[in-house]
């Protein structure tokens, strides 16, 4: 009884001393006690909190910082908002805070990731997740630059400026017809010019695509299947571009330039079903066993005769060679929508409406 009486006496004082008890009434608001309870805490360690501020040690915000600089062993380095400091740390499998850990200093802790680091877990990301965030972010990029000057239709050189939903076009000099009249010359040897036949067509596909999609309405652009086509333009963009430079680099393998020349040369006579049977004798080829084995005895066995260029499925050689594959069938399916011709010379004819 004693215990109770002095654990009743201790709660009376408490309250007193609190002053959270009014006279006309006997009980008081549980959230009164908490606020007088805070206000107590935040008096009593006033004084250790001023001097963390005051060392650049106490709770900062990103948000507040964003587009600033941050100095960093004498380097200027711009802060990134929150939001794409936890993407990139999940990205990484990164926890998106430690326990008392700034934003600041979460920044700090993704910066020395990256720099340590800089391509962890680059082949295991989704690549048509991250051209629909593109698409996303030069979205709403387009709509804030457009509330800013919603007057300036033109720009000073007179041209209009690209809408919002836009995907980004590289506009080709050279014209279909005059493509034609050069591909009268390919495959008869003359290296050069079946490279630059390839490239200007490839870039042709890609310009009308994108000028297409341009051209969509701008309900169609906003929606889902909208964006999922901008996003998919986007993607094959990104895949082309090593096919690109080894063309331009003349690098590229003799037998990929040969399976090249032959498809290109089918999709400009419009036989689309002769240049997909090319095409996949490129990209899977006729023996797909010998793929990966380097020795199996130590005698060679009839199979591995058929281990050369022709027979090799180029698709699965690296991550770089079935990106440009993939993004060069495409554009054959492209080609096909853009320059018809009979039937019996398509791909599957009859499949319903492409999205452009």
């Amino acid at each position: 009884m004693d215990f109770l009486k002095a654990e009743m006496e201790r709660k009376r004082k408490m309250l007193q001393e609190k002053d959270i008890m009014l006279s006309t009434k006997k009980y008081f608001r549980r959230g009164d006690l908490v606020a007088k309870e805070k206000e107590e805490y935040i008096k009593k360690h006033a004084n250790s909190f001023a001097v963390k501020l005051s060392d650049g040690q106490g709770p900062s915000r990103i948000a507040d910082n964003e587009g600033g600089v941050l100095e960093e062993d004498g380097v200027t380095v711009a802060v990134l908002p929150r939001k794409e400091v936890i993407r990139r740390l999940r990205d990484r499998n990164e926890p998106i805070a430690l326990f008392g850990e700034s934003d600041i200093e979460a920044f700090r802790r993704l910066r020395k990731l990256e720099i340590s680091e800089p391509e962890i877990n680059r082949g295991l990301r989704n690549d048509f997740q991250e051209a629909m965030e593109r698409v996303d972010e030069a979205y709403l990029n387009d709509i804030l630059s457009t509330k800013k000057d919603e007057d300036d239709q033109q720009s000073d050189d007179g041209s209009s400026k690209p809408k919002a939903g836009d995907v980004k076009v590289i506009a080709e000099s050279i014209s279909y017809e005059e493509i034609l009249e050069l591909s009268k010359d390919l495959g008869k040897g003359n290296g050069d010019l079946d490279l630059k036949i390839i490239s200007q067509l490839l870039k042709l596909l890609l310009q009308i695509w994108g000028q297409k999609l341009n051209s969509r309405p701008e309900a169609e652009k906003r929606s889902v299947k909208g964006k999922r086509a901008s996003a998919t333009y986007g993607q094959t963009q990104q895949y082309l571009k090593p096919l690109f430079k080894k063309l331009r680099n003349k690098s590229i393998q003799d037998d990929i330039l040969d399976s090249l020349t032959i498809i290109v040369g089918h999709l400009l006579d419009r036989n689309y079903v002769i240049a997909n049977d090319a095409y996949l004798q490129m990209a899977i080829g006729n023996a797909p066993w010998p793929i990966g084995v380097t020795m199996v005895g130590i005698h060679a066995r009839t199979g591995r005769e058929k281990i050369f260029s022709k027979h090799v499925a180029h698709v699965l050689n690296d991550e770089t060679q079935r990106k440009y594959i993939q993004g060069l069938k495409r554009l054959m399916t492209k080609c096909q929508y853009f320059f018809p011709t009979d039937p019996s010379r398509c791909v599957e004819y009859g499949a319903t409406e492409l999205e452009f």
